[in-house]
């Protein structure tokens, strides 16, 4: 029983405990003042005769200081005028800047020639001089802002030259040469005056449309304009590395980033449009010189932006080289060309490219592939998903081939190309986990740009915080400790490619030994995968196809069974995915076996020999439980198809396929306590399910299949690791055998034939108690009572007459009287709950004659009544609960 304290000793208890809180609050709380205080700036230096003592208070940011009482809020500090001078400069920089916009636009016209001249020129001058006056003094603020009213007024001034000057000129050949000259005024007077931040940037922003404008002035084609789009990313890539000030650096780097994918855009669609090889060899051109600047750029520029060059350049020399082939060749066979253009980029590790720059170019490689690979996919789903179509017409007859099986509309010509797409990406991943690359077997080292101090950087030249490097074994220098003459991938540890963990920690790449199994995996899985595309696309015989599937299905499942074993660096990855894919080539073959009967039987009876054959090659644990449990299901399927040969309804075949759990519990005594034996049985009692749905249309057959299920459960339970769990399953099948039984026979006194069988079951359950009293009363007496008292209230709750509920509640109420007194469980539950469930149906009409006769609000309200009480009883209500649950354990 819990114990329960009495109320004034529950009180000093709470007390002792909310003083104990309230003490490490103010502890808690004054750490926290300490640390605001020590990570608190340190005071500006006070202004002469200011005391900061004077007031009580030392200066902040000192740990030692006295800490500020919680949830102290400093004083808000008034604006700095700096502030406010920004915001006034800046309105009025932009109203005379509107002026100046009305003044062009509205009053030109009432002035001659040369008051115009004067006025603007004039103005435009002392804009430009003014800046460098203000500087002088130290009005920086007020400098940027003439300087911005004068960036207006000279395009201002372009304007009205061109609208009085040279009124005939072509718009965009006049603004083409206005944006290289303003680019250029632009660019010296940022240089002449340094502290301004504006100029350059604008200078920056013009200086991108001279070029463009220009061509497309003169009617240039695209290709023209693809060239002046690069030569402006160009321009843009060496203010980016090597320009004065971030803003113009900034500006550049997204100038040029927008000028180059416009170049390589124009390129891209120029070279896919190609009529010809011929016709793709100048867009080609374009893409390379792209690709060629994007390298160049990032072997100077850092990490993110030398990997994001390395990846453009690489997809630029793809679209590039592979454009060329593909114009000569259909159009099924385009993604091949660019494949083998992709898959040759893989060669970059042979190069002395930098590290970053050749990451960027191996993805490039990746996506290529990637996109290559998608593809094949519809190819691929259709001839997997397929199948699915022959579970309407089951053995309807073999087709002629492999597409009338799969039964898919595809284009299959315009896939010719997507088998040799998986076969080359498969071999070349196979090859990586073949000839997976070792710095001890590599000689042509990489130049490996590093950060200071990094691993590579040791390795290749530059030491430590800018020491002068050991220089590279080519050069004649000694490589520094641990680099062996490494590539970049050797992160400056003998031996041990940067992916296995030569990185500093905190840029940990993934291990060798992960990327290889990964490359294995894919291997598999592409390989697969090409074999059965292939044979869609030749639409090869049907009977071939299936064989082709099954012996697929072979050699993934030794691959799978045989891969943990010879993996070198213990990677999982491959035999995991071995057995996954062949797990679903097991099932696409099986579906596509089931168009003929012989075919279904071979198929198979094949595969339930190959798993079952894996199981007993494969090591212990998960994989071979899962060969076991494939061949289990294989073996259901076959009992099925014997039903289905021998003419019988799914109701009658419904015993047959009892036959492999009945195999599976023989398995499971042979097995014991072995990992397999539980998954084996599992799925053997899946079966018996699908069994019993078999048999649910015919009453007596469902009585059969119940009744044999129970046997096989009973024979589960001899074995006393399955006995608490198949022993109460057995009873509970028996006795729904039972009830099916009867109320198939329409029997309507079920006592006549559950009593015999209650009487003598209640028999063995007194004698089983006499010589075990620890045993159960679930086990001796439960199956006993369930076989009459459950029968009988099923049939009591549709009998209109008196009698049988009555003699119905009085054994109900005796039995739960027994159960009570004797403290058993199965008696004082079950006979209760029939008890309950008789009277209720005794007092149903009563209940529904008073529940109309009363107001409809009434339910409601005494539902909210009942509610309230046990609310406000609740704690109470759950104390009675667990003494009635641990009253009910004590029972037997």
């Amino acid at each position: 029983m819990e114990h329960v304290p009495p109320p004034a000793e529950e009180l000093a208890r709470l007390d002792r405990e909310l003083a104990e809180l309230d003490a490490r609050r103010a502890q808690l709380l004054t750490r926290r003042a300490w640390l605001l205080a020590a990570l608190r700036p340190p005071a500006p230096t006070a202004a002469p005769g200011w005391n900061p003592s004077a007031w009580g208070a030392p200066p902040s940011g000192r740990p030692g200081a006295p800490a500020q009482p919680w949830g102290y809020v400093p004083p808000k500090q008034p604006s700095a005028p700096r502030s406010a001078q920004n915001v006034l400069l800046t309105l009025g920089g932009l109203l005379l800047t509107i002026a100046a916009i009305a003044f062009t636009l509205v009053s030109w016209g009432s002035m001659g020639i040369g008051g115009r001249s004067a006025v603007l020129a004039a103005v435009t001058v002392g804009a430009l001089a003014a800046p460098a006056v203000l500087l002088r003094r130290g009005l920086t603020a007020t400098a940027e802002a003439l300087a911005a009213l004068a960036l207006v007024l000279t395009l201002l001034d372009t304007y009205a030259v061109h609208a009085v000057a040279a009124p005939d000129t072509d718009g965009l050949g006049f603004t083409a040469v206005a944006a290289g000259v303003l680019a250029a005024l632009w660019t010296a007077y940022g240089l002449a005056l340094g502290k301004l931040h504006l100029p350059l940037p604008a200078a920056v922003v013009l200086a991108q449309w001279p070029l463009l404008f220009g061509a497309w002035a003169a009617g240039a084609p695209a290709l023209v304009a693809g060239w002046a789009l690069l030569a402006t990313a160009v321009l843009d890539g060496a203010i980016a590395l090597w320009g004065k000030g971030t803003g113009a650096r900034v500006t550049a780097c997204v100038g040029g980033s927008v000028m180059a994918f416009s170049a390589l855009m124009v390129g891209l669609t120029l070279s896919v449009t190609a009529s010809g090889p011929l016709g793709a060899l100048a867009p080609g051109a374009l893409l390379l010189t792209a690709a060629a600047a994007a390298l160049a750029g990032a072997w100077r520029a850092p990490r993110g932006f030398a990997r994001a060059g390395g990846v453009v350049a690489g997809l630029a020399v793809v679209a590039a080289v592979g454009g060329v082939p593909a114009a000569a060749v259909p159009e099924g066979w385009r993604v091949l060309a660019y494949l083998l253009a992709g898959l040759a980029l893989t060669a970059v590790v042979r190069t002395r490219l930098p590290r970053n720059a050749a990451i960027g170019v191996l993805v490039a490689s990746a996506a290529v592939a990637a996109g290559a690979l998608v593809g094949a996919l519809p190819g691929l789903a259709a001839v997997l998903l397929g199948p699915v179509t022959l579970l309407s017409d089951v053995w309807a007859g073999s087709p002629e081939g492999f597409r009338s099986a799969v039964g898919s509309t595809l284009p299959w010509s315009e896939l010719a190309a997507a088998p040799v797409v998986l076969a080359l990406v498969a071999g070349l991943l196979g090859a990586a986990n073949r000839w997976w690359p070792s710095p001890a077997r590599i000689t042509a080292p990489l130049i490996a740009r590093e950060e200071p101090g990094s691993a590579g950087a040791a390795a290749y030249g530059a030491g430590p915080a800018g020491a002068p490097g050991t220089g590279t074994p080519e050069a004649g220098g000694a490589a520094a400790p641990g680099a062996s003459g490494a590539p970049w991938f050797a992160g400056g540890r003998a031996g041990a490619p940067w992916f296995a963990g030569g990185a500093p920690a905190a840029r940990r790449r993934p291990s060798g030994a992960a990327l290889r199994g990964a490359s294995g995996a894919g291997a598999a899985v592409l390989g697969w995968g090409a074999l059965l595309l292939a044979g869609a696309v030749l639409d090869v015989p049907y009977a071939i196809a299936v064989a082709g599937e099954t012996v697929l299905v072979a050699g993934l499942l030794a691959l799978a069974v045989r891969g943990a074993g010879s993996d070198r660096d213990g990677s999982t990855a491959v035999p995991v995915t071995a057995l996954v894919v062949a797990s679903a080539a097991a099932v696409s073959a099986g579906l596509l076996s089931l168009a003929s009967e012989g075919v279904s039987y071979a198929v198979f009876g094949a595969l339930t020999a190959l798993f079952a054959g894996a199981s007993v090659r494969a090591g212990a644990g998960v994989p071979r439980a899962v060969f076991a449990v494939a061949a289990t299901v294989g073996g259901t399927v076959l009992s099925g198809f014997a039903g289905r040969s021998l003419g019988l309804a799914p109701h009658e075949a419904a015993p047959l396929v009892l036959l492999v759990p009945a195999l599976t519990v023989l398995f499971g005594a042979r097995l014991r306590r072995n990992p397999v034996a539980l998954p084996v049985e599992l799925t053997g009692a899946v079966g018996a399910l699908v069994a019993v749905g078999l048999a649910v249309p015919d009453a007596p057959f469902l009585a059969l299949v119940l009744a044999l299920c129970g046997v096989l459960a009973a024979g589960a339970a001899v074995r006393p690791e399955r006995r608490p769990v198949a022993g109460y399953l057995a009873a509970a099948l028996f006795v729904l055998a039972t009830w099916v039984r009867l109320a198939a026979s329409e029997v309507s006194f079920p006592e006549a034939y559950t009593l015999p069988v209650t009487v003598p079951a209640l028999v063995v359950g007194f004698l089983r108690r006499r010589k075990d009293p620890e045993a159960s009363s679930w086990t001796a007496y439960g199956p006993g009572l369930a076989a009459t008292l459950l029968p009988s209230l099923a049939v009591a709750w549709t009998d209109p007459d008196w009698q049988r509920p009555l003699l119905l509640g009085v054994a109900a109420l005796v039995i739960t009287l027994l159960g009570a007194r004797y403290r058993l469980q199965a008696l004082l539950l079950l006979g209760g709950a029939v008890l309950a469930l008789d009277g209720l149906h005794e007092l149903a009409p009563y209940v529904v004659q008073v529940a109309g006769a009363l107001p409809r609000w009434l339910p409601p309200a005494l539902a909210g009544l009942l509610l309230l009480v046990v609310g406000a009883t609740y704690e109470q209500r759950l104390r009675d609960a667990r003494r009635l649950k641990d009253a009910l354990g004590r029972m037997r």
